[in-house]
């Protein structure tokens, strides 16, 4: 009887690691709406790949595809950037955020006008698998 509880608990700690495994996978596609420099709006999706602990992507913006790099998801906790070039002026957008489930929420810190840091507020919303 004893062997069967020992048995019985290791399965549940076992169930409980898998579970908290998956349910913290952000990989996945991501959609959220990002402010323009002019005022505007625009659709962003971004497409994450969590692999051993290494999380790699995309973020697509009517820009095109951009590669996430510097990125980082633990506890919880998403951290990438993206860089962008127009012209001659190259771009850093950094972005936080806290994972929960099928949501992201953050922020999005890029360079203002003036070259000062300007946060945005950041909520991605998890695109359902097809």
């Amino acid at each position: 009887m004893k062997i069967s509880r020992n048995l019985f608990a290791a399965l549940v700690a076992v169930s409980a690691l898998t579970v908290s495994a998956f349910a913290a996978d952000i990989s996945g596609d991501w959609k959220w709406t990002s402010v323009t420099k002019t005022g505007g709006s625009t659709e962003v999706t971004a497409s994450l790949v969590l692999t051993a602990g290494s999380l790699t992507g995309m973020v697509t913006t009517r820009q095109g595809p951009a590669a996430i790099g510097d990125a980082t998801f633990k506890d919880g906790v998403v951290s990438f950037t993206v860089t962008r070039t127009a012209k001659t002026q190259t771009v850093v957008f950094k972005y936080t955020g806290k994972f929960d489930g099928d949501t992201i929420t953050g922020s999005i810190e890029k360079p203002g006008p003036d070259g000062n840091p300007v946060k945005l507020d950041w909520k991605a919303i998890r695109v359902p698998a097809k």
